[in-house]
């Protein structure tokens, strides 16, 4: 009776040990899923977090940097510094110093400070560099690159030739940082001056036949009606033209020092 007694306890264990496995099994299934899960959810925290540099790196701020000698500054200035702006998300400007514009060009209009104040007002400017080469060399494409994180060099479509006769841009489109802009046709410095001069010209011709009466006029700074006893108001007359005609001279080598 008692083995059989001990026989039927025997069963009734083996009989509860089914359950006891769903129990551990389950467990177990618990254990693994949330290992699982810790994981997925780090590795998911990983990700990420190496999408979201990968992300700041690409939003990183593409910096271009143009030159120039902006003297007498006009619209065909601006319109390569908005062109040059459309090429990357900050521009930074260098404005040629005098010496770098007389060794290449000759003396400019406008010094370095007054043209520094000029380009550092337009709206499409975010940083300006003082005294810049008129050539990009070695030295100064890597400060740009190294100190200035400059990604591009930009200039416009005209020839830009050294006095040797060399690309003032070979470096920058060796080394595959350089992009183009449109030249604005029709203006430039150069151009403004020849107006200037061409313009006096014309009008110390046209006044040549009535010379003398002009200068007197000039002189007296009243009108000719006035000067003749008629009802004039006396209005005075503008020196525009004889100081005009005066720097016509000049340009002639007619004026003695």
């Amino acid at each position: 009776m008692g083995g059989g007694g001990g026989g039927a306890d025997g069963g009734s264990d083996i009989a509860l040990h089914p359950e006891k496995v769903k129990i551990v099994a389950t467990c177990l299934v618990v254990a693994v899923g949330v290992s699982l899960l810790g994981l997925y959810l780090k590795s998911g925290a990983e990700w990420r977090s190496n999408w979201s540099l990968s992300l700041n790196k690409k939003k990183k701020p593409i910096r271009v940097y143009m030159d120039g000698c902006f003297d007498m500054m006009h619209y065909g200035h601006c319109n390569a510094l908005r062109q040059a702006r459309a090429l990357g998300d900050q521009l930074v400007v260098g404005v040629v110093s005098d010496d770098e514009i007389i060794a290449n060009k000759g003396p400019p209009v406008t010094p370095v400070h007054e043209r520094m104040i000029m380009v550092n007002a337009v709206k499409w400017v975010d940083e300006v560099i003082s005294d810049a080469p008129y050539a990009i060399t070695e030295d100064f494409m890597k400060k740009l690159f190294d100190e200035y994180n400059i990604d591009y060099i930009i200039h416009g479509d005209d020839p830009c030739v050294l006095p040797d006769g060399t690309d003032a841009y070979a470096l920058a489109k060796k080394a595959g940082r350089y992009k183009q802009i449109k030249r604005t046709e029709g203006v430039s410095s150069t151009d403004i001056v020849g107006r200037m001069l061409l313009c006096t010209r014309e009008r110390s011709i046209s006044d040549s036949h009535n010379q003398s009466s002009l200068q007197r006029q000039f002189s007296h700074g009243h009108s000719q009606k006035f000067e003749d006893g008629g009802s004039g108001s006396g209005t005075r007359v503008s020196h525009f033209l004889p100081t005009s005609r005066r720097i016509v001279q000049f340009s002639n080598d007619k004026v003695s020092s």
